[in-house]
């Protein structure tokens, strides 16, 4: 891998600017994986050396001023057995769960799951989302039946107050369970953009055996992730581009879904 130079980590505040819906009309095929795509967007750039987790050894390649870079030749690798992998789940059908819990991470997670018409988890993952999915699968059907009959008037012959009060109730419930309206069953995979901060999401995937694909960076555990993908969680453009490179791959399995069942309707 071509030399690099260490970095500090991009600033929280800084990369969350003008990311409203990046992926809502987003063209996959301008998506570059190729080593300088990677390298350009940041993704080799990882945690101080005194935050690396050992299990990531593996992954790293080098260490500039006490930052660990990740050998992006690992990440390409693994990207693509990531890939395979998801295009696999898509093209069988399954649902495909994106979970993003640090905030950089929410736009670029939300705008790409319903762009591919995925459901999410935002922000805080609700204990039993996938152990008490029935319960959860409830919640989020009754917000899909109230929103039907707000937009049907049916709330009208209520008073202000008691609307008001519906109102408010169903903006928490579109908080925590909105992401998951479109999951009709517990999904065949789940997509997480920041490993380390999803402790709980892996401890009820694995308790159920759902596969994992995330992004790890270098303070992260990747022996508990089935497909992890080695790089930077908190830069934007390394967010960006990684998870982009994740979709392409489940709109091409979906894609590949809907020939074939073209073809055996023909």
């Amino acid at each position: 891998m071509s030399d690099v130079t260490a970095a500090p980590k991009a600033d929280a505040a800084l990369v969350l600017e003008g990311t409203v819906e990046y992926f809502a009309e987003f063209d996959f095929s301008r998506l570059d994986d190729s080593l300088e795509s990677l390298l350009k967007a940041g993704v080799h750039f990882g945690h101080l050396k005194s935050r690396r987790h050992p299990r990531m050894e593996p992954y790293i390649f080098t260490t500039r001023k006490n930052i660990n870079i990740l050998n992006l030749e690992k990440t390409k690798e693994c990207l693509e057995r990531a890939s395979e992998f998801l295009a696999a789940t898509a093209k069988a059908g399954k649902p495909i769960l994106f979970v993003g819990v640090k905030k950089q991470t929410h736009d670029a997670v939300k705008s790409l799951a319903k762009r591919l018409s995925m459901p999410y988890v935002i922000d805080r993952w609700l204990g039993g989302t996938l152990t008490n999915y029935a319960q959860i699968r409830g919640r989020a059907k009754y917000l899909v039946e109230s929103e039907a009959l707000f937009e049907a008037g049916e709330f009208k012959k209520y008073t202000k107050l008691e609307q008001q009060k519906k109102q408010e109730e169903l903006e928490k419930l579109e908080h925590k369970v909105g992401g998951l309206r479109v999951m009709q069953e517990l999904p065949g995979a789940i997509v997480i953009a920041d490993a380390k901060e999803a402790g709980l999401v892996i401890k009820e995937a694995t308790r159920l055996g759902v596969p994992l694909v995330a992004i790890v960076d270098t303070n992260a555990d990747p022996s508990v992730i089935d497909y992890p993908v080695p790089g930077n969680d908190d830069a934007l453009s390394s967010l960006r581009l990684l998870l982009g490179l994740l979709g392409r791959a489940v709109e091409r399995g979906s894609s590949a879904k809907v020939a074939t069942t073209a073809e055996k309707k023909a």
